[in-house]
């Protein structure tokens, strides 16, 4: 059974491909449209999909998109018929969903000559979050958890998962929504592009949590895990936002109104400086976030009593709050999948149609090994690593660097070919160790927003001024933002206060404090890291790169960012050289290609 899941008409459009329980491949629109956050139908990555798993749209049965029009329809007519909105929302509205029925318009124009013959799920929103966390989770069972802006008329949803069955128990309905929350203050502190909302987690620990009191009246905790907003502070409910979701960056119009600006103060322009009401308004938000988060959570603990919890949604990209969950509640096991957010949705509606379309009991559903390892005693495909996205060969990169190699000389650098992984992973840690900007491009590119050692610029950690040197000579970013480091996990422990699995870079621990001096390019301002732990058995050759590292330094870890310059992360290997050419990047490792700039 040859399953298609997607992502569509919503920021982070993605397009992922399940056969018989498999995973085989996935992707986001924006790796291969080159604009951040792509929106609309994500034809490329389904061309992509289809080509990984050697087959046409036509072998396709079944495609599963995480959006139902249908979900909630009895309380979008109630809510309106109640609060009467602004016509222009409600039209709004109606325009969305009728694209949301034209998948199969969408596949015939996108693939003209091929027919799709199968039949198309919609699958609630919250429903294929919650699917695209516990179901590829190593958790028999656990609480569950999904939190975001709004999908199909609610912004947060939970339950228990057990087996292959999930019970969503709760919802929280429109207009409430944590997501929502964040994102408008995000707009307010003058951060107005989509997903901007890292730059207020990684602000806040500057500030102070001074308003907080005022916080609380924003968002209001209620009994039973819920919260919702005082509807004063925001628009989206009563007024048209405008919003852009087809054929390029996602748009969203100002979320907050007037009297929020009576509460808080005059907002910030994006170009106006940071201030330390500013930092103390992003420390506020951050805390009052974590306040109905973990109110959340813990009243999931208390109706459940289980030791697991897996979080999915935008809002479970908050790694700050995930970091905390096994510190401050009594949950022991955390699983937050690599593309928690929309993205992560594609998965989630193709894994959910493949568990109710084979319609087999536990016992009886078996898994084909594969590069996610199946799980024998669920019948789950366990989602150990995110590399799942387009490779490159040998013969690719050879020819790449051939072409150009005349713009190559150009600019100062010499390739070499380095046979051996053992020779090439310590020629790199030498240029690390060097205080050298490396860029590292090896096998499938990762699945979700974090580059996780396969798209990845590679930094010596030890550096005090290294964040400079980055931002100097690549990213251009702002300097409150930390980098993050990349960490063996045999040495997580001697590093760091909690001894845990984060392959994929969505928990914040605290480093030890004797630590935090050695390792001052990746240690936040308050003494914590946004670490990845690197296995040996799903990705040997970063592995091998950080022990190699380890050997020269003693320090078993590197600082990883993401390989791209204000764009998507890279994805093949010409746009891989392109950043490496146009920017004042030192080494390019591509593949088995070694690529060096001269000083300077």
């Amino acid at each position: 059974m040859i399953i298609l899941g997607l992502n569509a008409y919503h920021g982070d459009s993605a397009a992922c491909l399940i056969r018989d329980g498999e995973i085989v491949a996935a992707a986001e629109e924006e790796r291969f449209r080159r604009i951040k956050h792509w929106a609309g139908f994500p034809s490329e990555a389904i061309s992509y999909c289809l080509a990984e798993a050697n087959v046409s749209l036509a072998d396709v049965e079944h495609v599963a998109v995480n959006s139902d029009p249908r979900a909630s329809f009895l309380k979008k007519v109630g809510y309106t018929l109640r609060h009467r909105p602004d016509v222009g929302l409600v039209l709004d509205r109606l325009r969305n969903q009728a694209k949301r029925h034209s998948i199969e318009a969408e596949l015939a124009a996108a693939f003209p000559g091929t027919p799709f013959k199968g039949t198309v799920h919609r699958v609630e929103h919250h429903t294929a979050h919650l699917a695209s966390t516990f179901l590829v989770s190593p958790f028999q069972e656990a609480s569950v958890a999904s939190i975001d802006g709004f999908g199909d008329f609610a912004s947060a949803a939970w339950g228990i998962g057990r087996g292959t069955a999930i019970d969503v128990e709760e919802r929280i309905s429109f207009p409430h929504s944590l997501g929502v929350f964040y994102q408008a203050l995000t707009q307010y502190l003058g951060f107005p592009h989509y997903g901007d909302e890292y730059k207020v987690m990684g602000l806040a620990p500057y500030g102070r949590p001074t308003e907080l009191a005022r916080m609380r009246q924003i968002v209001q905790l209620g009994e039973g895990g819920r919260y919702a907003l005082d509807a004063a502070y925001f628009r989206h409910h009563r007024e048209r936002i405008d919003y852009a979701w087809e054929g390029g960056s996602p748009q969203v119009g100002r979320l907050f109104s007037a009297a929020l600006e009576e509460l808080l103060g005059p907002a910030r322009g994006s170009d106006e400086p940071l201030t330390d009401r500013h930092r103390d308004i992003a420390r506020s938000v951050q805390a009052m976030y974590e306040e109905a988060f973990f109110h959340l959570i813990t009243h999931l603990h208390a109706r459940h009593r289980l030791d697991a919890l897996t979080l999915a949604g935008g809002c479970a990209m908050n790694s700050v709050a995930n970091g905390k969950v096994l510190r401050q509640t009594p949950y022991r096991r955390l699983y937050v999948q690599s593309a928690a957010g929309d993205a992560g949705g594609a998965i989630g509606a193709a894994i959910h149609a493949w568990h109710r379309l084979a319609g087999r009991s536990d016992a009886q559903m078996q898994v084909k090994p594969a590069a996610l390892a199946g799980d024998p005693l669920s019948g789950r495909t366990i989602m150990e690593h995110a590399y799942l996205g387009p490779a490159a060969d040998g013969s690719e990169i050879a020819a790449l660097l051939a072409e150009r190699a005349a713009e190559i000389e150009a600019a100062g650098c010499r390739v070499e070919q380095i046979e051996g992984e053992d020779v090439l992973c310590r020629r790199t840690a030498e240029a690390i160790a060097d205080g050298r900007v490396v860029g590292w491009f090896q096998g499938r590119m990762e699945w979700g927003p974090r580059a996780l050692g396969n798209r990845s610029i590679v930094c010596d950690p030890r550096r005090a001024d290294m964040k400079d040197i980055l931002n100097l000579k690549i990213k251009r970013r702002e300097s409150f933002r930390p980098f993050a480091p990349s960490v063996l996990k045999e040495h997580v422990a001697d590093w760091f206060e909690e001894d845990g699995d984060v392959p994929f870079m969505m928990q914040v621990f605290q480093i030890r404090e004797e630590k935090r001096p050695l390792i001052p390019a990746v240690t936040h301002v308050d003494g914590s890291g946004r670490l990845q732990t690197v296995y040996r058995q799903t990705n040997p050759r970063y592995w091998a790169l950080i022990e190699a590292f380890r050997e020269l330094t003693g320090v078993p870890m590197v600082l990883n960012t993401s390989f791209n310059e204000n764009e998507p992360v890279v994805c093949r290997p010409v746009e891989a050289l392109e950043c490496f050419l146009r920017t004042r990047m030192d080494v390019l490792v591509l593949g088995n290609a070694f690529v060096s700039r001269g000083p300077g």
